[in-house]
C-alpha cells in the first residue's frame, strides 16, 4: 500500500506544478469574481423552487453564463482589464455601504464629491474646479 500512496503522492505533485504552471500569466480569482460565482449558484439554487418551465431554463441559462463568465475571468491574460473591473466594483461596494456620506457628481468636471448625509441643502465645492452647486443630502 505504501507504494500506490508514495504514486499518489508524486501524482498529486505533478498536478500542482503543472497547475501552476498553466495559471502563470494568468488573473485568478478576486473578489468581483467570488461575488459573479455565488449568483450564478444563487440562481442555480432558485432554478429548484420555479414550476414555470420558461422561467427556470432561462434562470438555469443565466447561471451558467455568470459561472462561465467567473471562469473567463480567472483564466484571463488581459490582467489589467480585470484588475481595472475589480476595482470599479470594489469602489461600488464602499459606496453601497457608506451610509455617512451622500456622492455627489460635479456639473461641470464630473469629479466625484463626497459630503456628508444628513445636513439638507448644502453648498458644495468642487475640489478639482471650484465649481459651486446646491444639493440637497
Amino acid at each position: 500500500m505504501n507504494g500506490f500512496g508514495g504514486w499518489l503522492r508524486q501524482l498529486g505533485a505533478k498536478l500542482k506544478i503543472g497547475f501552476s504552471r498553466f495559471m502563470m500569466g494568468r488573473y485568478g480569482t478576486d473578489k468581483l469574481n467570488t461575488a459573479i460565482l455565488i449568483t450564478g449558484v444563487a440562481m442555480c439554487f432558485l432554478t429548484l423552487f420555479t414550476k414555470n418551465n420558461f422561467l427556470d431554463m432561462l434562470l438555469t441559462f443565466l447561471a451558467y453564463g455568470f459561472m462561465f463568465w467567473a471562469i473567463f475571468r480567472s483564466f484571463s491574460r488581459n490582467t489589467y482589464k480585470r484588475y481595472q473591473e475589480n476595482r470599479k466594483y470594489l469602489q461600488l461596494m464602499d459606496r453601497i455601504k457608506d451610509r455617512q456620506h451622500r456622492y455627489f457628481n460635479c456639473p461641470r468636471c464630473h469629479q466625484v464629491v463626497r459630503v456628508p448625509r444628513g445636513k439638507g441643502k448644502i453648498a458644495i465645492t468642487c475640489p478639482k474646479c471650484r465649481e459651486k452647486f446646491i444639493k440637497k443630502t
